[in-house]
């Protein structure tokens, strides 16, 4: 009885630390599984600031917080800690990924599984929703450009070494700026995205 009330907290828990943190959309969940690993390895390595290979409450806390997701510290305890081997101070990769797994499942049950039963306009249709999303955290003045400073602004935010030089930052940029007009417009965008998950 005590296991699925503890359960049924730790799901309630989930809820409200992502709700209050951050708007939950379906555009935050890629398609492709090797992209999502790949991203997801990045993420967990960004995360753990000691490279211990485990992320502790504090590192996630101070992540999320970088990331403008204030959380209540409690809370991340309380929701990580049924994730956390015994005998761990933190979350193993494997642990991270069990628990990106289950907060999918949480906030995209709706979505699992649609994938083969919708039609390729569907697919296309959701793809392009997806793609606009992304090129919208990039595009931080709305304009419908990244610029070099735009990029730095991100990478920066995610920890990215490559921020720090901003002639890396514009080597970045060139090498997907077709038109050579200095900034990535949509079209390129969408262009760098597909070359990144056919890799």
């Amino acid at each position: 009885m005590e296991t699925s009330t503890t359960t049924a907290q730790t799901q309630s828990d989930k809820k409200s630390l992502l709700k209050s943190s951050s708007s939950i959309t379906n555009s935050f969940r890629l398609r492709s599984p090797s992209l999502n690993s790949v991203r997801l390895r990045r993420i967990f390595d960004l995360f753990d600031t000691d490279h211990d290979s485990l992320i502790s409450v504090d590192e996630l806390s101070r992540a999320l917080v970088l990331l403008g997701l204030e959380t209540d510290i409690r809370e991340l305890d309380s929701m990580i800690k049924s994730y956390i081997q015994p005998d761990n101070d933190g979350l193993t990769f494997d642990d991270f990924q069990a628990l990106h797994k289950s907060l999918g499942e949480l906030f995209f049950e709706d979505a699992v599984g649609d994938d083969e039963d919708t039609g390729s306009y569907d697919s296309r249709k959701q793809e392009e929703v997806d793609l606009t999303e992304a090129f919208k955290v990039f595009d931080e003045d709305g304009d419908g450009y990244i610029s070099a400073k735009e990029l730095q602004v991100v990478l920066e935010k995610l920890g990215f070494a490559e921020a720090s030089e901003m002639g890396r930052v514009e080597m970045m940029i060139s090498s997907v700026d077709r038109n050579a007009d200095g900034v990535v417009d949509f079209s390129e965008f969408k262009e760098m995205m597909k070359n990144i998950a056919l890799k």
